[in-house]
Order: C-alpha cells, then sequence, then structure tokens
C-alpha cells in the first residue's frame, strides 16, 4: 500500500504569505497545531488559508494510538500563558472560527478540562463573535470534566469515535469504543441544543457494514455532525494502510450517513475533522433549522 493512488495527489493554489504568516505566529508564541504534529495532508492548505486547528497542552501525549502520528510519552508542565497566547494569535490572524484540540493528558486530574475551559473563555472574550469548537480527549469518561469544557461557551463540542469498535484493541490502545459514544451522549444531557460531532478514518481494515454499524452508534448516541477520512500511515511505525477508498466510495458513506439523519457530513480522502469546519457547522445549522 505504499504507492498512493492519484485522487490522493493534492493540487492547490497556495498562498505563501499566509503560510509564513501562520508558522510565524505558532512559532513566535511558542504554540503547537495538531496540522504539523500529527502531520495532516491538508497543512499547507490551511495555512494558506490564515487557518490552523491549536493543539493545547504540549506535543506530547500520554496516548500511543497506532494510527496517530503525534509523539507519546511524558507531557511537560502546562503553560499558563497559552490561552491568552491561542486568543491572541486567533486575533492577528482573523479567524471567524476557531478549532482548538489537545494530546491527551491522563497525567492531569481532570485530563486538562480546565486548561479547555479557560483557553475557551479567553478567545471568547479577546475575539466577540468568533465560534469554537473544542476536538476534545475522552477525559477518561469523567463528566466532570466534560461539564467543565460545555460550560466555556463553546459552540461544538467534537470528540473523534476514530474507527470501529473491533479495531480498538489494537488502534486505539488506552481508549474504549463506548467510552467515547458516551461522551458524545453526555454533552447533549449537559447543555440542550449542544451540536456534537464525531469522524472516522477508513483504510483500517474495516468494512462497509462495519461503518454503516459505526454510524448507526454514532445516531443513537445522538451526533449531529460527521467527518470521514482516509486514514494515511505518518510514519513506518504506524500501522500500515489496508486500503485507499475511492472518491466514490466515499461519497457512498455520505449519501448513507445523510439518509440516517446526520445534519452536515464531510466525507473524502483528505477530509479531516476540522477541515473547512465553518462550512460544515453551517449546513449543520442550516439543516437544524430545516428540520424544525
Amino acid at each position: 500500500m505504499d504507492r498512493k493512488p492519484p485522487w490522493l495527489k493534492k493540487k492547490i493554489s497556495l498562498d505563501n504569505s499566509n503560510i509564513s504568516i501562520v508558522k510565524n505566529l505558532i512559532d513566535s508564541g511558542h504554540l503547537h497545531t495538531v496540522c504539523q504534529s500529527a502531520k495532516c495532508p491538508n497543512i499547507f492548505e490551511c495555512f494558506s488559508r490564515k487557518t490552523a486547528t491549536f493543539m493545547l497542552m504540549g506535543d506530547i501525549c500520554t496516548r500511543n494510538c497506532a494510527f496517530c502520528g503525534i509523539e507519546s510519552g511524558k507531557p511537560g508542565p502546562l503553560d499558563k500563558s497559552e490561552p491568552d497566547k491561542i486568543a491572541e494569535a486567533i486575533k492577528e490572524m482573523g479567524l471567524r472560527y476557531a478549532v482548538i484540540t489537545s494530546v491527551t493528558r491522563d497525567d492531569l486530574a481532570d485530563g486538562g478540562a480546565s486548561h479547555f475551559y479557560e483557553t475557551v473563555r479567553r478567545i471568547k472574550e479577546l475575539n466577540p463573535g468568533v465560534r469554537v469548537e473544542c476536538l476534545i480527549p475522552d477525559f477518561r469518561g469523567d463528566k466532570e470534566s466534560l461539564e467543565k469544557v460545555i460550560s466555556s461557551g463553546l459552540d461544538v463540542l467534537n470528540h473523534n469515535i476514530e474507527t470501529i469498535e473491533d479495531n480498538y484493541s489494537h488502534v486505539r490502545k488506552g481508549a474504549e469504543y463506548n467510552r467515547s459514544l458516551k461522551v458524545l451522549n453526555d454533552a447533549k444531557d449537559i447543555k440542550a441544543g449542544m451540536l456534537t460531532k464525531s469522524g472516522f478514518m477508513v483504510g483500517l481494515g474495516e468494512n462497509m457494514d462495519q461503518i454503516v454499524k459505526l454510524m448507526e452508534d454514532l445516531i443513537e448516541n445522538r451526533v449531529d455532525i460527521l467527518t470521514v477520512g482516509q486514514y494515511l500511515q505518518p510514519s513506518p511505525e504506524n500501522i500500515e494502510v489496508s486500503k485507499y477508498y475511492r472518491p466514490e466510495e466515499f461519497d457512498r458513506i455520505k449519501e448513507v450517513a445523510l439518509d440516517m439523519g446526520f445534519l452536515s457530513v464531510e466525507s473524502g480522502p483528505f477530509v479531516r475533522s476540522s477541515y473547512r469546519a465553518e462550512a460544515v457547522l453551517d449546513r449543520a445549522l442550516m439543516q437544524r433549522q430545516i428540520n424544525l
């Protein structure tokens, strides 16, 4: 599976000046982005549009998922100034929609929920009108941590299911399929009307029946927005790609997902959880209004 098919060769027009601006902002603030740490294939496209997904609490994760390119190990102490620096960076970039995520911090009592809370609050205070999406870890299923994040005033709660249940033991060690579903479901109980979002990868040995079952589980747990993308092996140490899905297969997955009742679905080879997140949310809001 080393040779990528032609539809995974991306040709886009880039604004190199914007790429430099974003990189300088990140470097000068000693900030981290999942774009860089997870080796996202869309990094230059997003940077050229002056967007990025900020990653809180360092770039070292306490878990070691087989698919992920982020370094695993013992993280350092929290940077208490990080919420202010991210809020300032968002202001300088002129973002209308901000996505923040984090490494998993199982070493922290609340999994970093308080840090998410402070970051969202500072973003909102410094950037009135900016909408914020939080892509969170599972906080080991702790509902108080989830409540803390949601009380920050975020606009979208995102937690990725990542892959089918049968893959968890070897692809997502340390995580639990049903625990991730519960995080998404609990968000609806904590805040009525909370928009929830989840995503998964294909190319990890799943079949269509398993994909359908996964999407049914997400619907049953009241998820509103879905993203589906192609798994790409970030390094030789990560699990190998089992299959490259064709664009028409992604179209079929999207069709099935919309028929199930998701408000908005983004499905394609280069789709990642935060890819074009603002447009994905706007479609969900429009569909929710239609459904009323």
